[in-house]
């Protein structure tokens, strides 16, 4: 039976039934929007908990105590500040971390156990403990929450990121949504972004594993900003189970779409960013290689710094697939920069430089590169590479 997804307008995290959320102001971030930079998202019933985290070998604080806590699969509650990451802290980290659960387990009535945590922010500064403490009476709580929740967790953003579908198969009904955060210190396999991902429909704990992986793979882990990752990352995913029952496929699809719309947020919002860029790869000998090929594309230096300038130079997208480690033959290469056909069977095409040009000028680009060696096909998304990027991380703290 056919699925029906549904991009529900205004879809937060808190559009599935039974998840509440709200946030407020602690004064850990100066720089954030509206000043909120501390929030809680609450389920009214048990969930089932699954998570992806980040793969930097350095691993914040609020990481670790997920971690932790994960593996009973169980959770409630999810504490986020934004402002300060709570990462290369120590033992005084660790404390503090748990320290924010346990608060924030009071204020709803549950154990410390069923509490996650989440920062971001900068690293090596230790929480404001004694703010943090002060601010968390003042969150309320509610069902539409969920955006002040997204405006939150926000660092160097400057947009908030959030949406959820309605999914209807048949007499089944159910609801996935999501807000993220990240705009720098963005590369695949994770990056300084937190996604945090709900669902009011009834799914088992390995089932909710493998389909958040898969949905990761597609999305999260297909993204870059600058080629950086941080010890912070999460993506957690709670599933109160209060819709019942969906279909598998239809909620792996359901979830793949959030996913990737989250994503595609990130990217098009990077530090200085003024174009996204998409990279399809297409006949590579697998998906895995296809996937690797697009990644070394879209995180490229200088194919960002070339659609920046919106110069026509194609060769540095064909030299990075070149040294993506994929196998290719030059004979067989086609590219097409938009509907524009640069290269076919390895070969430059007479196409219009003006045109190209005009082209790459857009607010999106996009790349397809046809490597004709099997049926492996992927899509990446980053950002182009301008001064204003510099500007930003060269006084971060400053």
């Amino acid at each position: 039976m056919k699925a029906e997804i549904e991009f529900i307008p205004q879809g937060t995290v808190t559009s599935p039934e039974g998840f509440f959320a709200g946030a407020t102001s602690a004064g850990i971030n100066k720089k954030a929007k509206d000043k909120l930079d501390l929030g809680v998202l609450f389920s009214e019933a048990p969930c089932v908990v699954s998570a992806v985290f980040t793969t930097n070998r350095i691993k914040a604080a609020p990481v670790v105590l997920s971690q932790r806590r994960l593996k009973q699969g169980k959770a409630r509650v999810v504490v986020v500040n934004s402002g300060c990451a709570n990462a290369c802290t120590g033992g005084r980290g660790l404390k503090d971390a748990a320290r924010m659960a346990r608060l924030t387990a009071e204020g709803v009535g549950l154990l410390p156990e069923d509490v996650l945590v989440a920062s971001t922010g900068v690293i090596g500064v230790p929480l404001p403990m004694r703010r943090i403490s002060g601010a968390m009476g003042q969150i309320i709580l509610s069902r539409d929450g969920g955006h002040e929740l997204a405006r939150a967790i926000m660092t160097t953003d400057t947009i908030a990121k959030e949406t959820a579908v309605k999914v209807r198969v048949g007499d089944s009904e159910f609801t996935i949504g999501g807000i993220a955060k990240g705009s720098g210190m963005i590369h695949p396999n994770m990056a300084t972004l937190l996604c945090f991902l709900t669902t009011d429909a009834a799914v088992e704990k390995d089932f909710l594993k493998k389909a958040l992986k898969q949905a990761v793979d597609a999305s999260f882990n297909m993204i870059s900003i600058d080629g950086d990752t941080s010890p912070n990352d999460m993506v957690l995913f709670m599933a109160n189970g209060i819709a019942g029952n969906a279909p598998p496929e239809a909620f792996q699809k359901a979830l793949e779409q959030v996913c990737i719309y989250l994503a595609k947020c990130i990217a098009r919002d990077g530090e200085g960013a003024r174009k996204l860029i998409e990279v399809t790869i297409s006949g590579a000998p697998s998906l895995a290689k296809a996937r690797l090929a697009a990644r070394t594309v879209v995180s490229s230096s200088l194919v960002k710094a070339a659609v920046h300038g919106a110069d026509p130079n194609w060769g540095r997208i064909i030299a990075a697939v070149g040294r993506s480690g994929v196998k290719v033959v030059e004979s067989k290469i086609d590219l097409n920069i938009g509907d524009i056909p640069v290269v076919k069977a390895g070969r430059p095409k007479n196409f219009s430089k003006r045109g190209l040009i005009k082209l790459l000028k857009g607010k999106e680009v996009s790349i397809s590169l046809s490597l004709n060696l099997g049926s492996g096909r992927a899509t990446a998304w980053g950002c182009d590479l301008s001064e204003e990027y510099v500007a930003i991380n060269s006084s971060y703290m400053t």
